[in-house]
């Protein structure tokens, strides 16, 4: 992975993580979670700044980033696939 970080996680709560750069479908990376190291392998090309999912999650499911809802999937999401518009809606305010 060398010394950069390619992913970041906001807050502990999060069920996402961020891509700090473009990130090829099929690459493993190294993801803090709550102060240990999972190795996630990615189904989904993921653009720099977008998120991709640190666990399984059902229809329906919020999708928390900064410790706080953001949007709940519209469909199935499997860990290490990217969440983005097409299977997400944002949260009623």
């Amino acid at each position: 992975m060398g010394s950069k970080k390619r992913v970041m996680v906001i807050h502990e709560k999060d069920n996402v993580a961020i891509a700090l750069k473009p990130l090829n479908v099929d690459t493993v990376v190294s993801v803090e979670i709550k102060s240990h190291i999972e190795k996630i392998r990615l189904l989904s090309n993921i653009p720099m700044g977008h998120k991709f999912a640190l666990k399984d999650m059902g229809e329906g499911e919020a999708i928390i980033k900064y410790g706080e809802p953001i949007g709940q999937s519209t469909v199935k999401i499997s860990r290490g696939e990217h969440v983005h518009v097409h299977n997400v809606i944002s949260q009623p305010r």
